[in-house]
């Protein structure tokens, strides 16, 4: 099999529009009917913990969570199963206030027939990067 599987190579693509502030390309690699939840669940990105669903909303979550931000990821794992792809690691986040902060997590990318994202899963604890936090 000498071909990457589809789930991680977007994955791939995705971390590298991020890391280059690229929003269009990014935004570019999900379906129209997409949904990002990051993190899963309600927490004070996402109150109703229904995901930011559709381009609009994918769009708007790069302006509110990505935009002013330096973001950078570590994956120590990565397993692809199916249309998903599980990576496991640390992100660690430049504000533009000057502070710091890291969350570790397990990071679900899962695409459809054409290679476009369908979902982004994120796994990880609000509180826990909260208390991560430092002045840089």
């Amino acid at each position: 099999m000498s071909e990457e599987h589809p789930a991680r190579a977007v994955s791939k693509r995705s971390i590298a529009a991020v890391r280059a502030k690229r929003k269009d390309d990014w935004v570019a690699l999900f379906a129209p009917d997409a949904i990002i939840e990051d993190p899963v669940g309600s927490s004070p990105i996402d109150p109703s913990g229904n995901g930011h669903r559709g381009t609009a909303a994918i769009a708007a979550f790069w302006d509110n969570q990505i935009a002013a931000n330096t973001i950078h990821f570590e994956i120590r794992e990565s397993y692809a199963a199916g249309s998903e792809c599980a990576n496991v690691g640390t992100i660690s986040i430049g504000m533009p206030n000057g502070m710091k902060a890291r969350c570790d997590g397990v990071f679900v990318y899962r695409v459809n027939d054409a290679g476009k994202l369908v979902s982004l899963r994120a796994y990880w604890e609000f509180d826990q990067m909260i208390a991560t936090m430092t002045a840089a």
